[in-house]
């Protein structure tokens, strides 16, 4: 019997460093929703990495984990439909408590315009 498949995010696949994160801020696009704004910036690595930041406004810190496990989970699920090459810092919109699917929806149509955009 081998080892079980684990289903998380690979130290690859996120954005940990403080340098890189700043950078996605500092020098990205953006675009939202009514339950998620994304920052997307080029990666060199040519790969797909991501980092969630939720703000105080959000609530107290039990609230802030689980938007933060909701979001890190809707990007597990959803990373093979997104355009490959970029760095995205998802952002949860204050005054909602999104589902696990509105994420998912969200970060999906988001990404997408970043995709056709550079195709143009």
């Amino acid at each position: 019997m081998g080892h079980p498949v684990r289903h998380t995010l690979g130290r690859q696949e996120r954005l940990s460093r403080k340098e890189d994160i700043g950078r996605v801020f500092s020098a990205g696009r953006s675009a939202r929703d009514a339950c998620l704004s994304l920052l997307v910036h080029a990666n060199p690595a040519g790969g797909v990495r991501m980092a969630v930041a939720v703000s105080r406004r959000h609530g107290p810190a039990v609230v802030r984990n689980r938007l933060k496990r909701l979001c890190r989970e809707a990007f597990r699920l959803t990373r093979h439909r997104l355009p490959k090459g970029y760095d995205y810092v998802l952002k949860p919109r204050p005054g909602r408590q999104p589902s696990l699917r509105q994420l998912q929806e969200s970060l999906v149509k988001l990404a997408g315009q970043f995709a056709t955009e550079a195709k143009q």
